[in-house]
């Protein structure tokens, strides 16, 4: 660590820090204003999801607060450590989020980086009030510990970690637009026949998700927790596939199981139970646990099956919405009386000549962006800590080589 970093806390570097409304506003379906809390808050960003509540004006206008180009938003009830930076969304801020204001003079970035890391994580944890719901005081927020470099030096580590970041959100927009694309073209030769004038050729036939897949069932994995001396595989669950990767919470299995239940990138996975959902995992192997079928098929290209497994999502989450008690699932009977439209080989042919190759770009995409994440994860902490220097466009280890 070079000499001129100084310790500070979080109160040193901030304008302001408060929390948001403690109390619940007047919702209006039809509000311009978005009333947002811990939850809203991801990857560096505010995010307006379905079921946000919305206020008008005179509403925004009782409870905004101090939010600026300067502010940054920490989730502290709840869910701990959610981080955003405020760019102008019309939004009021509930009691799970607190705000602060970064003085002109440090670098709002730098700071960003400095709630993003595991460390801060790891303090929130250690400083939480509550039994089953976590949250933590202003006052420990305000306290928070850390080392400050000189702002020049604190541009230079934001511009090296943002660089990171901007590769990953491109990638992220690049595979939505992927995603978009292939979907309409799917929904043009499968569902509307635009290719054929509107009318399904003679030689195509109906089907079901049976018919072009195989559908394996996941284990209960506490049966099979690792030997003495084994290093474990990460147990892909809903939360994982929801999250798309396995964090330090993951549970471990064998690495001795069966080679149909271990999960590689790029294998379609389809979570029947619970939370209903469909994705093409790229979160490196991992152990495929029960509730979770991992889908395959000899003869289809994934982006087939995956595709119209995604075309009857909606209405199997009705159907286990329905049938709901505790946890809402679908039988594979349901996947029986799915119908699907199965193209000659020739139409199969050209359909897969431009749907698997989006499909194969997606992929690259996503694993390129865990890579980036665990890079960027792996240098945050130690910019942070002064333990990796800057130099030019190389790291440095301070007082070492470069590396």
């Amino acid at each position: 660590m070079k000499t001129e970093w100084v310790q500070v806390q979080l109160k040193d570097v901030v304008s302001i820090l408060g929390d948001g409304l403690h109390g619940t506003p007047k919702y209006d379906a039809n509000g311009e204003y978005y009333f947002i809390n811990g939850n809203n808050l991801s990857d560096g960003k505010i995010v307006f999801k379905s079921d946000t509540k919305r206020v008008d004006f005179a509403e925004y206008n009782k409870y905004k607060k101090d939010l600026n180009s300067r502010t940054i938003l920490v989730s502290i009830n709840g869910t701990l450590g959610n981080v955003a930076l405020y760019n102008g969304e019309k939004c009021v801020l509930g009691k799970s989020a607190c705000y602060f204001n970064v003085l002109e003079n440090v670098d709002k970035q730098f700071i960003r980086y400095v709630v993003s890391a595991e460390k801060f994580r790891s303090y929130l944890h250690r400083f939480a009030n509550g039994t089953t719901i976590k949250n933590v005081s202003l006052k420990a927020m305000r306290e928070y510990p850390f080392l400050l470099p000189p702002v020049a030096e604190q541009r230079t580590i934001s511009a090296v970690l943002s660089a990171l970041d901007d590769k990953i959100e491109n990638n992220r927009v690049i595979n939505h637009h992927l995603e978009q694309m292939a979907r309409a073209i799917f929904k043009s030769w499968v569902v509307d026949f635009e290719p054929f004038g509107g009318v399904m050729p003679d030689n195509w036939i109906v089907g079901s998700l049976t018919d072009i897949a195989d559908y394996r069932n996941g284990l209960a994995m506490q049966k099979f927790r690792p030997a003495e001396g084994e290093v474990g595989l990460p147990v892909l669950k809903i939360k994982e596939l929801r999250q798309g990767s396995c964090d330090l919470t993951a549970e471990f299995c064998s690495p001795n199981i069966r080679a149909d239940f271990i999960v590689h990138d790029g294998d379609v996975i389809f979570s029947w139970s619970g939370s209903l959902m469909v994705d093409i995992w790229c979160g490196g192997d991992c152990g495929l646990n029960q509730h979770l079928f991992k889908v395959t098929s000899q003869k289809y290209g994934k982006w087939f099956y995956y595709l119209w497994i995604c075309y009857h999502l909606a209405q199997f989450i009705a159907l286990a919405a329905d049938k709901a008690t505790t946890m809402g699932h679908i039988k594979r009977d349901a996947l029986e009386k799915a119908e699907v439209i199965i193209p000659d080989d020739d139409s199969y042919c050209e359909m897969s000549m431009l749907l698997a190759p989006i499909y194969e770009q997606i992929i690259c995409n996503r694993v390129e962006n865990r890579k980036l994440v665990k890079l960027r994860d792996v240098l945050l902490p130690r910019f942070m800590n002064g333990e990796l220097l800057v130099k030019g466009k190389k790291w440095q280890e301070a007082g070492g080589d470069n590396v």
